[in-house]
């Protein structure tokens, strides 16, 4: 380990082109670090490789130092996560773009009450049929699920 406490190291002889080449000893307590923890790669799409030593030729070197590492719980909150590597601009490095997909990005608007609603024919029926309803339970609850109601059939 460095001095700064990361790894610095690949979890794979795939995970490495050039130099010298990847023992199992090198990366052992990197992958007993991530299984004890209970964490797991969750993949990427791009180049395989996040670092690059900046040479050229027999003395280039390419490794995956770079990843995303959750746990169950993480990945059952977002599971369309998805890691990306990303072009290497000013740094040895990769920077990884992580995208939570369609579910995690679902915006909430604020509701906004259109006064011309109030003058719909319809409106008072509308208000009266969706503010009647069968829970029981905190009032509090209740009065939110009631306001709910409303706003998802004035919104329609």
């Amino acid at each position: 380990m460095t001095s700064r406490g990361d790894f610095n190291v690949v979890l794979g002889e795939e995970e490495k082109i050039g130099g010298l080449p990847v023992y199992p000893l090198e990366y052992e307590d990197f992958a007993f670090c991530v299984n004890s923890c209970g964490l797991f790669d969750l993949g990427y799409k791009g180049s395989p490789f996040t670092w690059w030593n900046g040479r050229s030729n027999e003395e280039c070197i390419f490794k995956r130092l770079d990843r995303i590492l959750v746990n169950m719980t993480f990945q059952s909150l977002f599971p369309t996560i998805e890691v990306e590597h990303l072009i290497r601009t000013g740094s040895d490095h990769a920077p990884l773009l992580m995208s939570c997909g369609e579910e995690a990005m679902k915006v909430v608007k604020p509701f906004k009450f259109l006064n011309f609603w109030a003058k719909h024919e319809t409106f008072l029926y509308v208000l009266k049929h969706n503010w009647m309803t069968d829970f029981i339970g905190d009032p509090f609850l209740m009065f939110k699920q009631k306001l709910k109601r409303v706003k998802i059939a004035l919104s329609k």
